[in-house]
């Protein structure tokens, strides 16, 4: 082995000093290529400046701009004119090293802070790899764990594709789709973007409603959440959808926010020489966040603490948090007689009046919304200002997806946590995450002693 294949094996792994590698290779007589190792001493240099840690072997070079992912790859103009449209000038970090990953057909594991640019990071590949609409049926799947996201990530893939035809479809209702999707149809369509639940309401009729054999690029958003055991997890379910996706051409690539360790384990079970990629420290708030934690006293507290907030004077728009349904019900009926323009969305409203709401907050007709964990994953408002913590969230991962919602695509933003007195054994883990942003945290909560349970 010469020294270009044992660089190339070690991929970003290694950080070079060109001097003193020239000399060593001198001295054990290996090959040596002074204009290759200088290449590598300028990735490693991308890498770091950008916080992009990746792990695996013949790892791709990160890309700088658009321009170069077109000259590299030869993508399609109208994609890069779409990107540009969008108000895109140059990749995020997770962009940057993702998406060369599955232009060479890599399955990955990758994490990177809220609002990085992820949609866009899986988006582009695919349409790049697709190239064209085909009446083969879907060749790329997207789950979910949310219609909310589910939406978003449709809406992200028509303006990206606009232009090139792609046939970009969701899956509204059940028994609409079995005769859009069924064994009859002339499967004219290419890119199915769904939540676990919709997709799987299909695989179980008899015959199946849908045909997933053409599946080349199977894309789980949000994995950590996805692969979550009890009522809110989807392991079951995604190990059936992955099991009907039978093509032998099938590469899949998973992304979250935040970084589980039985996600990472059994990727490296399941998945095809593995690349892992993450952006800065593992779980940890995006800095764009000025972060805050308000003590309240007691459950009392919270309601004053709010009112106080609204007498101060707030610009909005604004996501409240709360733990459940009831407190989300009790706390919009508290707010609704301070004049504010404020509504709530949680899992038992219908999709209708989810999907009105969340219309109704993206124009600006509502201030303040309130919500549950529904919410906290992956959806992308413009222009959040503020996220309120009413209710203190039960994991450092819960948190992070919390605040996520606001300090998007490099956008400042603010996060207010109240707490009590019984919040105090899980403020730890909170307090920990937040100064890892750099942001103050007294000492003593620092201090506080660990909680086993918490993420």
């Amino acid at each position: 082995m010469d020294a270009f294949d044992l660089f190339r094996k070690l991929g970003s792994g290694a950080k070079f000093d060109l001097k003193r590698f020239a000399k060593d290779a001198e001295r054990f007589k290996v090959g040596f290529d002074a204009k290759y190792i200088r290449k590598l001493t300028y990735v490693n240099r991308i890498r770091h400046q950008n916080r992009i840690n990746v792990h695996g072997t013949d790892i791709p070079d990160p890309v700088s701009t658009f321009e170069e992912l077109q000259q590299e790859y030869d993508l399609d103009p109208r994609i890069i004119q779409n990107i540009k449209a969008a108000g895109f000038q140059t990749p995020t970090p997770i962009q940057m090293q993702a998406v060369p990953l599955m232009m060479h057909k890599r399955e990955i594991l990758a994490s990177a802070p809220t609002g990085s640019g992820k949609t866009m990071a899986f988006c582009l590949p695919l349409l790049a790899h697709l190239r064209q609409p085909l009446n083969k049926g879907f060749r790329a799947l997207i789950i979910s764990p949310t219609r909310e996201l589910a939406t978003q990530t449709h809406r992200e893939l028509l303006k990206l594709s606009e232009g090139v035809s792609f046939r970009v479809h969701m899956i509204n209702k059940g028994v609409e789709a079995i005769k859009k999707y069924g064994p009859k149809t002339a499967k004219k369509f290419d890119i199915l973007v769904t939540t676990p639940n919709r997709l799987i309401y299909l695989l179980n009729q008899d015959p199946p409603a849908i045909n997933l054999s053409s599946v080349e690029w199977l894309v789980v958003d949000e994995s950590d959440k996805l692969f979550e055991d009890g009522k809110t997890g989807f392991r079951e379910q995604l190990a059936t959808i992955f099991l009907t996706c039978t093509s032998p051409k099938i590469r899949r690539v998973l992304f979250s926010a935040t970084f589980a360790t039985d996600v990472e384990q059994w990727c490296k079970l399941n998945l095809d020489n593995l690349v892992c990629v993450n952006i800065g420290p593992r779980n940890s708030a995006a800095e764009t966040v000025e972060q805050q934690l308000l003590f309240v006293g007691s459950e009392n507290g919270k309601l004053l603490a709010m009112r106080n907030l609204i007498k101060q004077g707030f610009l909005p728009p604004v996501l409240v948090f709360v733990q459940s349904i009831d407190r989300a019900r009790e706390l919009f009926h508290e707010l609704v007689y301070e004049g504010i323009n404020v509504d709530v969305i949680h899992a038992d409203r219908t999709q209708q009046q989810r999907d009105n709401v969340v219309s109704s907050f993206r124009s600006g007709k509502i201030w303040v919304l309130i919500c549950t964990a529904l919410l906290a994953r992956g959806i992308d408002f413009k222009g959040i200002n503020l996220v309120i913590n009413y209710d203190f969230p039960t994991t450092a991962v819960e948190y992070i997806h919390r605040i996520g919602r606001t300090g998007r695509a490099g956008n400042k933003g603010k996060a207010i946590t109240f707490f009590t007195e019984d919040d105090k054994p899980l403020l730890r883990s909170i307090a920990t995450v937040i100064k890892k942003a750099g942001c103050p945290v007294p000492d003593y909560m620092i201090g506080l002693k660990k909680i086993k349970s918490l993420a």
